[in-house]
């Protein structure tokens, strides 16, 4: 299945990699669009054309969890997954994302390729099941 994902962090290098372990995961066949920060993410974000969105917490201009719940504000865009990615690993924050901002999961830094197939993977279920495509992807394999 092949899916455009939104990846939103201030550093290059972490866009990167976020990239690169999103390939080697094998779910889903992924085009990029690149953010800087959630300012920047504002002007790209359209659920008509995203499909799913990874941010980073800390960024200038705009945060990613402001981001998140600017985006969850609308009620066109509630169908799209959104994933932190940071180094914020308190309860606290954690919640604040997940409960009060509208994440859909929660991936802390520094992560492994594994621990991302282990949160992204159910979300691209569902966006399959949404579509009406049969579950195919890397994490359907794990589960048979």
């Amino acid at each position: 299945m092949k899916l455009r994902a939104l990846v939103i962090d201030d550093s290059r290098v972490m866009r990167n990699m976020v990239m690169e372990s999103l390939r080697r995961t094998q779910l889903a066949e992924f085009e990029f669009v690149e953010a800087e920060d959630g300012a920047d993410a504002v002007t790209k974000f359209n659920p008509k054309v995203i499909d799913i969105v990874f941010a980073d917490w800390n960024m200038p201009k705009m945060s990613g969890i402001e981001f998140v719940k600017k985006v969850r504000a609308t009620t066109k865009s509630t169908d799209v997954p959104i994933i932190m990615v940071t180094s914020e690993k308190t309860v606290a924050k954690i919640e604040e994302a997940l409960d009060s901002a509208g994440a859909n999961a929660y991936i802390t830094k520094p992560f492994t390729v594994e621990y991302v197939q282990k949160k992204v993977g159910p979300l691209i279920e569902d966006i399959e099941k949404k579509r009406g495509q049969k579950p195919g992807g890397f994490f359907s394999k794990l589960m048979d």
